[in-house]
């Protein structure tokens, strides 16, 4: 019997295509796959994927990352983070699992933590989910 692979619906990927400067901050529940440029803070509940032609620059916390392209900053990783080869990291990276490939170039510290350590570091990045306030009578000025 043959084993079914899981299916990924490519719409639940959040995409910065090559030639595309995005700068600000971006929370996403799902996956995100950088090709452009992309500067600020990323938050995301899913994997990041750095492409080749990629520059990603700030803070980033998700699940997993590959990193082919560029990322300068500090990364956050509560699983596992891969540096392929050709890719370039300078900055801080906190890790559960570190892969790095030759030909990858690193530049920075690493520091290996847990799942605890991670949910602690995330919270500053994570959305807080707001209550809705009940919304008062407006009162008319005579």
């Amino acid at each position: 019997m043959a084993k079914a692979e899981p299916q990924v619906n490519v719409n639940s990927i959040s995409r910065i295509s090559s030639g595309t400067f995005f700068k600000g901050e971006m929370t996403s529940s799902s996956d995100i796959r950088l090709d452009g440029r992309y500067e600020g803070k990323l938050y995301t509940d899913g994997k990041v994927v750095v492409g080749e032609t990629a520059e990603l620059s700030g803070d980033t916390v998700c699940t997993n990352i590959d990193i082919w392209g560029k990322v300068s900053g500090n990364v956050i990783v509560k699983d596992v983070t891969s540096l392929k080869a050709g890719c370039s990291m300078n900055g801080n990276l906190q890790v559960r699992k570190l892969i790095v490939e030759l030909g990858s170039i690193f530049n920075g510290t690493c520091r290996m933590i847990t799942v605890e350590e991670y949910d602690k570091l995330s919270k500053d990045y994570r959305p807080e989910k707001k209550q809705e306030q009940p919304q008062q009578p407006r009162q008319e000025k005579k």
